[in-house]
């Protein structure tokens, strides 16, 4: 699976506070990784 992060995901992660970016940080990564771990949900974009 291709994973492809908008050109706005970095000036948005620079808007929230530091414990918020580790969240969505980590998340981002753990999806990569597995998209289908459990807890993770995700779908297309059309």
């Amino acid at each position: 699976m291709k994973f492809r992060i908008a050109d706005t995901f970095t000036d948005s992660l620079g808007r929230l506070t530091g414990d918020e970016q580790k969240a969505v940080e980590a998340t981002a990564f753990d999806l990569q990784l597995n998209p289908a771990s459990p807890g993770m949900s995700f779908h297309k974009v059309d």
